[in-house]
């Protein structure tokens, strides 16, 4: 005889509203810090040939939504290479300007894809 499974827990659909008048900020750059409790990613933006950046958005939450991010994230982005091929990070030894203030490659696309 086979013991009756417990009846999986149903699952609540929720619904998240995007305003239409919410601020997008873009962002090259973010600071990360945490407390015991939580998690503080303060996202800046770096323009060429300024000496300044500026914090543009700042986002707080607990460590288990954080891992929960790090998981999506990481999930995404493995996506995103199968789809538009691999990422690559910048050497080592470079100048963080060189890498992202650079003009495009010699067999880069113009639309930042690359190809090879």
């Amino acid at each position: 005889m086979t013991e009756p499974t417990p009846e999986q827990p149903k699952q609540t659909r929720i619904t998240i509203d995007l305003p239409k008048e919410l601020p997008t900020a873009y962002s090259n750059l973010v600071f990360i810090n945490y407390t015991p409790a939580e998690v503080i990613l303060d996202f800046a933006q770096v323009l060429p040939r300024t000496p300044r950046g500026a914090v543009v958005a700042r986002v707080v939450m607990n460590p288990i939504h954080a891992k929960l991010l790090h998981a999506a994230l990481g999930q995404n982005l493995a996506n995103f290479e199968r789809q538009f091929g691999e990422i690559r990070l910048p050497t080592p030894h470079s100048n963080i300007a060189d890498n992202f203030f650079r003009s495009p490659e010699e067999g880069d696309e113009e639309d930042g894809t690359q190809h090879g």
